[in-house]
């Protein structure tokens, strides 16, 4: 007699190095929890993928995920940039190449999985929103924010393009100009003129972001599971083809001495204006 094949129940509660989650009554808060302010490096990105796995179990008893920090600065800074600079230092400029694309490539499955969840994501955002934790917030189908926060892009001053799938996930939400002046000037803008763009969907005062998404998230719940998954499948599509551009184009960027000088800037000076590119004669 075969053995029943053994199926995973969900995984209610976790806690790794990076971040934690807890399932409550159809909804899952996923917290990042990572000193400084929730940098996605190697350990970010393993306990992501860990909660991308779970994404499956939950699923049949979860209605809306909301993702949040409990770090006081912000929901997140962007990428590790210390480890990206010192993890390529030593290496051959093909090894150095390849290990990025890797990076990228496993924060590009990471994203996939948790875009295309069938429970609806909510971001509830105060503080710095990044680079990369920007485009964190933007997996989710909603997007709160404390009248406090603040969004930015600022990839080009390292002589990068946001490399976590930015540019494909915004277009779906906002226009080309508003896109064009968070990458071309590198500026932060308010939660106010986000939402006034598209960006933020709810504004919430100081301090009441995810009181608002736990608001949010317990009204989605009350909508039948198959109906509210379909829905989500129709009105936003994953540019999976963009992405994979995306990825192409960052790697050929990131193949370039000047931006192996920019990190290096970054991360070994104390310069308060480090992270501004160095003018270059035309």
């Amino acid at each position: 007699m075969k053995k029943a094949r053994r199926i995973a129940g969900p995984v209610k509660e976790f806690r790794g190095q990076a971040l934690r989650w807890e399932w409550h009554e159809g909804v899952v808060e996923l917290i990042l929890d990572h000193e400084p302010l929730n940098e996605i490096g190697t350990v970010m990105l393993g306990d992501l993928e860990k909660f991308a796995a779970a994404i499956a179990g939950l699923a049949p008893i979860t209605g809306a995920c909301i993702i949040t920090s409990a770090r006081p600065g912000g929901f997140c800074a962007g990428a590790d940039l210390k480890e990206l600079y010192h993890s390529g230092v030593p290496l051959p400029r093909q090894k150095r190449i390849t290990g990025v694309r890797k990076f990228v490539q496993r924060i590009h499955g990471v994203a996939n999985m948790i875009d295309a969840a069938p429970f609806v994501t909510i971001a509830a955002v105060h503080g710095l929103c990044m680079g990369g934790g920007l485009e964190l917030a933007l997996l989710c189908d909603l997007r709160v924010a404390d009248k406090m926060a603040r969004f930015g892009f600022p990839e080009l001053r390292l002589g990068l393009i946001p490399g976590f799938g930015g540019i494909p996930r915004m277009r779906r939400d906002v226009g080309n100009s508003f896109i064009r002046d968070l990458l071309f000037t590198g500026r932060t803008v308010k939660a106010e003129a986000a939402q006034q763009a598209g960006l933020v969907t709810h504004l919430a005062g100081e301090g009441y972001a995810l009181q608002v998404a736990r608001s949010m998230a317990q009204q989605i719940t009350k909508f039948e599971p198959e109906t509210r998954s379909a829905a989500k499948r129709f009105i936003k599509p994953i540019p999976y083809k963009e992405l994979r551009e995306e990825i192409a184009l960052f790697c050929k960027l990131f193949d370039r001495p000047e931006v192996m000088e920019s990190l290096k800037r970054f991360v070994e000076t104390d310069d308060p204006l480090k992270h501004l590119p160095v003018a270059r004669k035309p």
